[in-house]
């Protein structure tokens, strides 16, 4: 099974590259804690996307961590990497967004795999959960780990959380809300007015996909290609493409519940909290001082 993880945002909000803060007991980053459960629970088989000038570092710096038997490729996300056929002239300097990070991989992964953010915790059961739809008996494996709105704000400021519609198990859609903020009882939308009670289920980006998804997202990105506005500025997110896929009925995408605490450092004041749980969880046993016996 494989895990990709998606490690070239440039972090505009926190103010500096996400992925790369020493946060652990043993100045880990928190995606080594992600690879950490992932292994646990039978993943052998890492990705990182990543930005051009780390992709030297990172090779290097999880090849010494990562236990025998564990396949690792890390690939850089780069704005040249399109579609044969396809190109822009507009000019581009930021990532072309989550879809490409995954369609990155493409010539790396061939089955099922996991693909989360680099810069998020999501804790142990969450990769349980994300194995047992991978090692389903469905021909084609996609699903969401789900996590409850209220256990994923931020005290520090708003946050953007897709929020979802599920129907017997399985995902309808999820609905985009980009500037969520707890007030008082309540969860309100501070763009829109829209108010939540907390106990709604959401996306925080981990997503298990067939490969099957790398034909669709080039699919996606080569109509993207064909507007000079989206050149500018937009991007080509995953949870739209697989929006797509549901609308089209191409996919059922199974929903389970993390049945795990998610936390992140969306802000540069989130940092110490961070760093807070990351030790308490160690102090109390669910993960070794040392993750990597080094």
């Amino acid at each position: 099974m494989t895990l990709l993880l998606m490690a070239a945002g440039n972090g505009s909000r926190y103010g500096k590259l996400k992925q790369f803060v020493a946060l652990g007991p043993k100045a880990e980053f928190l995606m080594e804690f992600s690879i950490f459960d992932a292994i646990k629970y039978g993943f052998t088989h890492i990705v990182a996307v990543t930005k051009k000038d780390k992709v030297n570092f990172l090779q290097e710096y999880l090849v010494k961590r990562l236990p025998t038997g564990i396949k690792l490729d890390v690939l850089a996300q780069e704005i040249s990497d399109v579609p044969k056929g396809t190109s822009y002239t507009t000019e581009r300097i930021k990532p072309w967004g989550t879809a490409h990070a995954v369609w990155t991989a493409r010539n790396v992964i061939n089955g099922a795999f996991a693909v989360l953010n680099a810069d998020d915790f999501y804790g142990s059961l969450a990769f349980k959960n994300a194995a047992k739809i991978m090692q389903a008996s469905t021909k084609y494996k996609f699903g969401l780990i789900s996590y409850t709105l209220k256990d994923t704000l931020s005290t520090n400021g708003s946050v953007s959380r897709g929020v979802c519609n599920i129907k017997n198990g399985v995902l309808t859609n999820v609905a985009e809300h980009l500037k969520l903020e707890k007030q008082g009882k309540k969860i309100v939308d501070t763009n829109t007015g829209i108010e939540f009670t907390g106990n709604e289920e959401v996306s925080m980006n981990f997503w298990v996909c067939d490969a099957s998804i790398f034909t669709t997202i080039e699919e996606d990105f080569k109509l993207f290609l064909q507007d000079e506005e989206k050149i500018k500025s937009s991007e080509v997110f995953l949870p739209s493409v697989l929006q797509k896929m549901i609308n089209k009925q191409n996919v059922e995408i199974t929903v389970l519940n993390s049945e795990s605490n998610w936390f992140g450092i969306t802000y540069a004041e989130d940092r110490d909290i961070a760093v807070f749980k990351l030790a308490e969880m160690t102090n109390t046993g669910e993960y070794p001082l040392n993750l990597w016996n080094l």
